[in-house]
């Protein structure tokens, strides 16, 4: 079964449209990046499919139960983190995370305290007395603590120390080898590529693509510079290097594709030197929100 299943998912502010048909299957086990930048929809379909929002057409589900009809059902299998994290003021964070085992049903205490000494968090302060970072970890340990089937996160890292996200990456991934799932909501390639297994890219309150890291890595641009005698005649280039620079023998350039054709071609040109960088998906992710595109979601 399916730990999410969206499809054909809308949703409408009078006459704005901010969700377009958005498809989406989360398999059990799995880290699923949902990255986009800010304003282009991941909210809103964190909190439709969290059945916090009413769709207009389409259906979300959690492990087969609808989100709207059968939510607070469908939520009691979620650990959820929203982008805008907020707790009582005048609680301690000790305070606040026993309501949330109590609220659960209890028996949480010792991952609580287990998550508590992970994150170096102290519990016995005011909420009000917290930083940015420490709410957010206390967010993060009440999304954790009861070991849910799925975890949603919106924005984890914000705010979070360099320490903070390796602690954080080392939860998650421990929770996918026990075969639960995270969906992480980022607008921050980098963490993305780094964590999840496969990856959808939402512009505009649509999905404009939808697949595996690896196969993203395999289109992204690498780039490449290498330096000939300038006296050699050189055959022409692949149709998959794009010329970004000449002078004086030495040639900038990005490649897209498999390398192997690539190399070929070098080794049969007499290089001097070359240098080829790893596949960049940071150009490929910058190459979807291209030709002006306007980000109208919320």
């Amino acid at each position: 079964m399916l730990a999410i299943e969206i499809s054909d998912l809308c949703k409408s502010y009078g006459s704005r449209t901010v969700l377009h048909n958005v498809d989406l299957a989360v398999r059990s086990g799995a880290i699923f990046g949902f990255l986009g930048p800010n304003g282009a929809g991941k909210t809103t379909t964190i909190r439709t499919l969290l059945g916090l929002l009413r769709a207009d057409g389409g259906r979300a589900l959690i492990f087969g139960r609808d989100a709207w009809r059968e939510g607070p059902t469908a939520r009691a299998s979620v650990g959820y983190l929203p982008g805008d994290v907020r707790f009582y003021d005048w609680f301690t964070g000790r305070t606040t995370l026993e309501m949330y085992n109590a609220s659960r049903g209890g028996g949480h205490r010792d991952e609580m305290l287990r998550l508590q000494r992970a994150f170096d968090l102290e519990l016995d302060k005011k909420v009000r007395r917290y930083s940015r970072g420490m709410k957010q970890k206390l967010g993060l340990i009440q999304a954790l603590m009861h070991r849910p089937r799925l975890l949603i996160l919106d924005e984890p890292t914000t705010a979070l120390d360099p320490l903070v996200r390796e602690t954080l990456v080392q939860e998650l991934r421990t929770v996918a080898a026990d075969g639960r799932s995270v969906l992480f909501s980022s607008h921050t390639l980098s963490e993305v590529e780094e964590l999840c297994d496969e990856v959808a890219i939402v512009r505009a309150g649509r999905i404009i693509e939808n697949e595996k890291i690896a196969v993203l890595q395999q289109r992204a641009v690498r780039h490449v510079e290498f330096i000939v005698d300038p006296r050699r005649v050189v055959p022409p280039a692949p149709s998959g290097l794009r010329i970004l620079s000449q002078a004086d023998g030495r040639t900038r350039g990005a490649w897209a594709g498999p390398v192997q054709p690539l190399l070929s071609w070098l080794a049969g040109i007499g290089v001097q030197d070359v240098s080829i960088a790893p596949p960049d998906l940071e150009d490929l992710f910058l190459a979807y929100y291209s030709n002006n595109n306007q980000v109208s979601a919320a």
